[in-house]
């Protein structure tokens, strides 16, 4: 299923919850960070965080991600994606684990934003 919404104003609990996780991705290199990294990308994705300050070559890139795979894409603030993500000047996340994937989906949904 895949979803493109914007998302702002996250409960604090819910946001500290969501960074602890894309945190453990990023040390078990579940992430793939940056455009760069995720242009003309092939392989399973299954979840998809941007900020709402992209560009263009974002855009196309989620473009491209949500035509190829079947993954969710979340936007977020800009303030509240570099706390979740804590890499400055970085627009854009993948995860490529199922399982880290569905728990960041499950706190998003249970902050009744969906």
């Amino acid at each position: 299923m895949t979803k493109l919404a914007r998302r702002c104003n996250l409960q604090q609990n819910i946001l500290a919850k969501i960074k602890g996780l894309v945190g453990i991705a990023n040390k078990a290199g579940y992430l793939v960070i940056g455009s760069d990294n995720l242009k003309g990308y092939n392989k399973k994705l299954y979840l998809l965080l941007t900020s709402d300050s992209y560009g263009k070559t974002i855009e196309k890139i989620t473009n491209q991600l949500k035509q190829s795979t079947n993954c969710d894409i979340y936007t977020f603030c800009e303030n509240e994606f570099l706390q979740i993500v804590n890499i400055p000047n970085c627009k854009i996340v993948g995860i490529k684990n199922k399982g880290i994937s569905e728990e960041i989906i499950k706190y998003i949904r249970s902050n009744n934003i969906d």
